[in-house]
């Protein structure tokens, strides 16, 4: 988006590493300006609200939202404490809800200054929601960040009906495994992906790239996606369709019968 011409406001828990970022992302396109705002909690309201009034301010307007929120560990149902379920659920639906409400207000001025018409190439108004495959089918080991991203998923379409005869529109990105991601760095096999098992998976026979999730973005935030609201953009390259559903290189389900699913040691990347 900046490369093609948008300033840009991100936020992030730490303070150092959002500033980083934004440096980096503004090197996109010379002339852009990039905010970074560090030592956020999209659990609180507060804080979302003030770094959408900050982007306001500094940038003139709100045209375009990500709501990326995400907290995610690999654990069986039977390992899960009630405290790290509602945890996730806080920080990914919650915190989508928060993004959402912040910005909701600069969304609609926004759609009223770009009329989506049908024939008007000035966008803006949209939010898109970054969510999972895990709910689709059901997932082992994910049934709080499943039940975490159904929640979002309803809640971006319910804002599409509630405000697309406001002009705004509101869809969701679903990625697959994609390549040099921290989620991949969490959750993806190191085994699986050093052997090939785990690309068998993926119907494409590979996993994705960044700049396809980008390209995705593009899409909806542009004239081309004028029409598409309330919709899930699924980009994972038939994963969720295939019969493993994106199991592959896991035992299926003896790991879970005989209880010998480990946990993966951030440090070891076992």
């Amino acid at each position: 988006m900046v490369y093609l011409g948008a300033n840009a406001c991100i936020i992030g828990r730490n303070v150092s590493k959002t500033k980083e970022m934004a440096i980096s992302i503004s090197t996109a396109r010379p002339g852009s300006k990039v905010i970074g705002i560090g030592g956020l909690d999209v659990r609180k309201i507060e804080d979302l609200e003030n770094a959408a009034a900050r982007c306001v301010t500094e940038l003139g307007g709100h045209d375009f939202c990500i709501a990326g929120a995400a907290g995610n560990f690999l654990s069986p149902i039977s390992g899960l404490s009630s405290n790290a379920f509602r945890t996730v659920l806080e920080i990914d639906t919650i915190g989508s809800f928060n993004t959402l409400k912040a910005t909701l207000p600069y969304l609609i001025e926004s759609a009223k200054r770009n009329p989506n018409n049908g024939s008007n190439e000035s966008t803006g108004g949209r939010i898109i929601f970054v969510s999972a495959t895990f709910h689709f089918k059901g997932m082992p080991l994910q049934a709080h960040a499943g039940a975490a991203k159904a929640g979002v998923d309803a809640l971006s379409a319910t804002a599409a009906i509630e405000y697309g005869p406001r002009g705004v529109t509101s869809n969701v990105i679903t990625p697959g495994p994609i390549q040099g991601t921290e989620g991949m760095a969490r959750l993806g096999n190191r085994e699986a992906e050093a052997s090939g098992v785990a690309f068998k998976s993926v119907p494409l026979g590979r996993y994705g790239t960044v700049k396809e999730i980008a390209d995705g973005t593009v899409y909806l935030f542009s004239d081309s996606g004028n029409f598409v609201n309330g919709g899930v953009l699924v980009i994972d390259g038939g994963q969720w369709r295939a019969p493993s559903g994106g199991m592959a290189g896991v035992q299926y389900p003896n790991y879970l019968l005989d209880d010998s699913f480990m946990r993966i040691d951030e440090k070891s990347k076992l």
